[in-house]
C-alpha cells in the first residue's frame, strides 16, 4: 500500500513509524501504473494532525495514491504557519482545473455560523460544484458533510440541545453498500457536533448507510452526486476527543466528558481506539470503488460520471 506526499511533509515521519509505506517521487515514477489522485480540503484548524490522520486512512490500501493537499482561497488560517502552508497546500485556486478521482472535505470549527455566514462560503459553493465536473468520488466530513447536503439536497440541519460527544454504537442500515463491505452489525464511532440533520427532509436520492437512533444519522451515500456523507469522525485519533474536551474546558464551556471514551469513565485512564479496523476498512472500500469505477484516462472524469 503506498502512498505518496510530499517529501518533507511531516505526517511522513509518523506514518512510516507506524509502518505504513510512502512513496518517493523517484520510486513512483518507476511504475507503469496511473496513480489514484486523491485531494484532502483540509478545512481543520490543526493541518497536520488532520493530514496524518486522513493519510493514514488512505493509505491502507495496495493502489498507489497521489495525495494533494488543498486548502481554501479565501483564507488565513490562525493556527498554521503561512510557510508550513506553502510548502505543503495548494489553494483550490491552483488545482481547480485539475482531475481527481477521489476529493475528501473535511469538517470545520464553525459549526454555531449559519452557512452564509461562513466567510469562504462563496468558494465553498464554487468547490461543491465543481466536484461534479472535476472529481470522480467524493467524500464530506462533518461539517463538510452538512454543507453539501445543505447545497446539494437542501436538507436540514437543526442545533442539538448538548454537543453530541464521545463514542456511540452505531447500527449499519444498508448491507448493500459497497463501502460497508467487511462491516460488523454494529460499529463505535467518534462523534464530536453541535448540530444534527433533520431527517424528514432528506430525499429519495439518498441512503441511510449507518444510523443511530440516540444522536441521529451517521453516513449517507449518493449516486446522483457521487458522494459519501460522514457526519462524525472515524478518523480520528485516540487523542482527538480527548483534546477537543480539554480545549472546551479550556475555554470556559460547558461541555460534558466525552461518554464512553474512557475506560470505566475515568478521565485519567487512556482511551482505547474501539473504531481503528472500521476507519481504515471504510476507506479501503471507498478506495477500491473509486479504482473500479474511475475512467483510465483521468481527463474523462465528470464527463462520463453519472
Amino acid at each position: 500500500m503506498p502512498i505518496r506526499i510530499p517529501d518533507e511533509l511531516p505526517a511522513k515521519k509518523t506514518l512510516e513509524s507506524e509502518g505504513v509505506v510512502v512513496m518517493d517521487s523517484t520510486r513512483a515514477a518507476r511504475q507503469d501504473i496511473r496513480p489514484l489522485e486523491i485531494g484532502l480540503l483540509n478545512l481543520m484548524p490543526n493541518k497536520e494532525r488532520t493530514e496524518t490522520q486522513f493519510a493514514r486512512l488512505i493509505a491502507a490500501t495496495p493502489l498507489q495514491i497521489d495525495l494533494s493537499l488543498v486548502r481554501v482561497t479565501d483564507h488565513t488560517s490562525k493556527n498554521t504557519p503561512e510557510e508550513y502552508l506553502q510548502t505543503f497546500y495548494q489553494t483550490w485556486e491552483e488545482v481547480r482545473t485539475r482531475k481527481f478521482d477521489g476529493f475528501v472535505v473535511t469538517g470545520a470549527p464553525i459549526a454555531n455560523l449559519p452557512f452564509e455566514d461562513v466567510r469562504y462560503w462563496p468558494e465553498m459553493l464554487e468547490i461543491m460544484d465543481w466536484t461534479q465536473s472535476n472529481v470522480h468520488s467524493t467524500m464530506f466530513i462533518c461539517w463538510g458533510a452538512q454543507a453539501a447536503l445543505h447545497h446539494f439536497h437542501g436538507v436540514k440541519r437543526y442545533r442539538l440541545p448538548q454537543k453530541a460527544f464521545g463514542v456511540y454504537r452505531h447500527k449499519v442500515v444498508d448491507w448493500r453498500s459497497p463501502y460497508l463491505r467487511g462491516f460488523s452489525d454494529d460499529l463505535a464511532v467518534p462523534v464530536s457536533r453541535y448540530n444534527d440533520i433533520d431527517r424528514t427532509t432528506l430525499g429519495n436520492d439518498l441512503d441511510i448507510l449507518i444510523d443511530n437512533d440516540e444522536i441521529g444519522i451517521c453516513m449517507l451515500g449518493d449516486k446522483k452526486y457521487r458522494a459519501l456523507y460522514m457526519l462524525n469522525h472515524l478518523e480520528y485519533d485516540n487523542r482527538s476527543l480527548v483534546d477537543e474536551y480539554e480545549r472546551d474546558i479550556k475555554a470556559g464551556l460547558a461541555t460534558p466528558m466525552p461518554v464512553n471514551l474512557f475506560p470505566g469513565d475515568d478521565p485519567d485512564k487512556t482511551p482505547e481506539n474501539r473504531w481503528r479496523s472500521h476507519a481504515h476498512l471504510l476507506f479501503q472500500n471507498w478506495i477500491n470503488e473509486i479504482y473500479q469505477t474511475t475512467p483510465y484516462e483521468i481527463d474523462r472524469i465528470g464527463l462520463n460520471d453519472t
